[in-house]
């Protein structure tokens, strides 16, 4: 704000700056009753008049009329800092408004020596309003103040009185203050205060000096001096004495009873605290005995002479009970015992007449029940040492385990589908430990055997018919099997002829079961010769085929990899095939039947087969032969139109490799962009500078061209502190005298 208490918007100051009118003259009346000044901050006790100042309105009628023979600048800056025209300067608006007058004095005389000299304006500006009597009364007022007492009577005494509450609070302020003093104990001070020089061990030493009267003698009493009239220091000093002590006894009794308020509080936290453990106490206890009372009857049902014996199901309920309503009993007692006492003898009951392989779910419910009941929650481990801690794990391994046992030693392998149902319906039941125990312990023994004396001669049942239904519980177990049922059928194919399929019938369903590298290098070594001897056999003869050893050998190609059965082929069908081809060729044949025969011969095979690049080869070069033939004029003039259809043959058959490929790179494109390689793709150098500038990034190297600078009007580039030049995809490195070509790698290291 202004110093005239007003601050105006930048608006106002904007019309007020353009206008260059006169000022009209503002009527008192108009004046906003905020800029009344409320009390005046001169001297005096001047009241504003309400009707504003005598010859107001005239005063500022022509008040700074100067102002129109110049830039008008004082004005401008007056009202922008809040002034009203016809008010006074000042916060308050106290300023006057009028010029001082002045008044001419009569004679030649002093100051005031002919009266008052204030003007009727003064007058009306700043009225009188104290007496000469109150005048005087302040004068006399502060006279009295430097003589002596006129009544000559002695000063009263002054009393100091301390209330208990301040004493309270000095016993408090003390206490906490105690601490720092202990610091201080052990300070040596000297005190010269008195007429001797004293030496004190601590300060508070000084602090409970009291005024013992001093020994030494009092002074003579001389003319002057008067003598004391009631001096009695001893008294004083008593007195004084007992005042401190019975201070003390107030502060400490004020302690004490803070103390046991304190203690009081404390206290009644205790009880409310004890009255809990009591609460919970009691309610254990009745928990307690009601377990005990349940465990008792259970135990009671128990005896053989009771004439309600207990059951599994009854017996489960009763621990159900004890698990949902006394859950922290429960958890607290040894469940171990309890159960091997009460459970044990019920479960081995249960199992009495129990045969796993007629009824495989015979009591997985009521073991799974239990299951929730025993089973420790904590145990993560599944090794067997968790007996002694778990119920449910030495329940199934002392009373389940023996008859799972039993049942195995009389089980024959070959009738697996009763074991597998049994131990798929129980796999969810019993721990892990116990099923991984069954599994190598009990059932791999015994399959290892059956397999060591199966024969695959003289045996009707096939091997995978009883072996495969354990993969999904065996899984990896089986693996060392795999090696002698491998030998025992590779021995079994050494007399075997692909004329036979039942080889192939008893293999498949060991083609996803053997790793795929093995099951190749069983089929190479006992498979892949024999079909290659078969197709030695094979005659090719155009006008009477005996297609047979030809199929032998096509069957199996599901069974053996491309490339084996394309070696095969190469090797011991189509030297046959393109030399029968030749000679019939030879012999002014018929090109439509050559035709239909090349055609026949190629559908025999498979697309996988034909789209082989070596089977390409093979048939792209039957055509040529026929081409070569058919261009020789001895040919052409024997059967007309044979040029034509055999070029016609060469072009469709061209171009349906043409389009097999293009939809092979078309899927393997699509591939590639659902596995994202093409997104990398797109990132790769387009030409040799921007393979150098990748690698140069990749190293933190500066790669930029050297302005205007060439050589052999090639473009300059520092690569680091080296200069390089690029000539068709060769960086050529500025050595001593010549310029030298230089790997990539090479260039990376230099610049290094």
């Amino acid at each position: 704000a202004h110093s005239a208490g007003l601050k105006k918007s930048a608006a106002e100051d904007m019309s007020e700056e353009d206008s260059d009118e006169d000022e009209k003259p503002v009527k008192q009346e108009e004046v906003p009753k905020e800029f009344v000044p409320k009390k005046l901050k001169t001297g005096g006790n001047f009241k504003p008049s309400q009707k504003g100042f005598v010859g107001g309105t005239k005063s500022f009628v022509d008040f700074g009329s100067w102002e129109r023979h110049t830039k008008g600048i004082g004005q401008k800056l007056l009202k922008k800092m809040g002034y009203v025209p016809g008010r006074g300067l000042g916060k308050n608006a106290q300023g006057i408004i009028n010029p001082i007058e002045a008044k001419q004095r009569k004679g030649k005389g002093a100051v005031g020596a002919y009266g008052s000299e204030r003007t009727s304006q003064s007058l009306q500006d700043f009225p009188v309003v104290d007496s000469e009597e109150e005048a005087e009364e302040e004068f006399q007022k502060e006279l009295s103040q430097w003589r002596k007492d006129p009544n000559g009577g002695k000063k009263k005494p002054k009393y100091s009185y301390k209330t208990v509450e301040e004493l309270k609070a000095k016993g408090r302020i003390s206490k906490q203050l105690s601490a720092p003093q202990k610091e201080l104990s052990q300070v040596k001070v000297i005190d010269m205060t008195g007429r001797e020089q004293k030496v004190y061990y601590s300060y508070s030493q000084i602090s409970h000096k009291h005024n013992i009267p001093d020994d030494s003698p009092q002074q003579p009493v001389g003319k002057d001096s008067k003598p004391q009239g009631f001096a009695l220091p001893e008294l004083e000093h008593n007195l004084q004495l007992l005042i401190d002590i019975t201070e003390q006894e107030i502060i400490q009794n004020d302690r004490q009873l803070q103390y046991e308020r304190d203690m009081v509080v404390n206290l009644t936290h205790e009880i409310q605290k004890m009255s809990e453990v009591l609460s919970h106490e009691e309610k254990a206890i009745s928990n307690l005995s009601k377990v005990l009372e349940m465990v008792e009857e259970c135990e009671r049902r128990m005896q053989p002479s009771c004439e309600n014996p207990l059951t599994l199901d009854e017996c489960a309920k009763i621990f159900e009970t004890l698990q949902d309503k006394y859950y922290e009993e429960y958890r607290m007692s040894d469940r171990v015992d309890l159960a091997v006492a009460i459970v044990y003898p019920l479960m081995k009951d249960y199992f009495k007449n129990w045969d796993p392989l007629k009824d495989c779910t015979y009591g997985t419910e009521i073991i799974g029940k239990w299951k929730s009941l025993l089973e420790n929650d904590q145990l993560l481990s599944h090794s067997g040492q968790d007996l002694s801690t778990d119920a449910f794990h030495r329940l199934m391994w002392e009373i389940w385990m023996p008859y799972v046992r039993n049942i195995v030693a009389q089980w024959q392998p070959r009738n697996c589908g009763s074991m597998v149902d049994f131990l798929d319906s129980w796999v969810n039941v019993i721990p892990v430990w116990i099923l991984d125990n069954i599994l190598d312990q009990l059932i791999f023994p015994k399959l290892q055997k059956e397999v060591e004396s199966w024969n695959p001669l003289t045996d009707t049942v096939p091997i995978h018919s009883w072996i495969h239904p354990w993969l999904p519980l065996m899984q990896a177990r089986l693996e060392p099997l795999y090696s002698p049922i491998r030998n025992k059928l590779a021995n079994a194919l050494q007399k075997w002829h692909p004329s036979d399929s039942s080889a192939k019938l008893i293999l498949q369903p060991w083609k996803d079961v053997f790793t795929p590298g093995s099951w190749e290098a069983f089929m190479v070594k006992n498979i892949v010769p024999k079909l290659g001897m078969c197709l030695n056999e094979l005659i090719i003869n155009p006008h009477q085929q005996h297609m047979d050893a030809f199929y032998w050998v096509i069957d199996w190609e599901g069974m053996i990899s491309v490339s084996s059965l394309v070696g095969l082929l190469e090797k011991h069908f189509f030297p046959k095939w393109l030399q029968v081809l030749c000679s019939w060729l030879s012999n002014s044949p018929n090109y439509e039947e050559i035709t239909k025969w090349y055609l026949g011969w190629k559908s025999m095979f498979s697309d996988q087969v034909l789209a082989h690049p070596s089977i390409k080869d093979k048939f792209n070069e039957a055509l040529d032969i026929m081409n070569r033939a058919v261009s020789s004029s001895v040919g052409g003039y024997m059967q007309p139109g044979a040029r034509e259809n055999i070029a016609y043959l060469t072009h469709t058959e061209r171009r349906k490799d043409f389009q097999y490929e293009a939809m092979q790179e078309r899927r393997e494109a699509e591939n590639m962009a659902q596995r994202g390689i093409g997104v990398a793709a797109s990132s790769v150098p387009m030409n040799f500078k921007d393979l150098i500038q990748t690698k140069a990034e990749e190293h933190n190297i500066v790669f930029m061209p050297v302005i205007g600078k060439r050589h052999e009007g090639k473009q300059l580039y520092t690569f680091g502190r080296i200069v390089i030049y690029i000539d068709r995809g060769v960086v050529f490195v500025q050595g001593e005298k010549t310029w030298v070509p230089t790997s990539l790698q090479s260039l990376i290291d230099m610049a290094k």
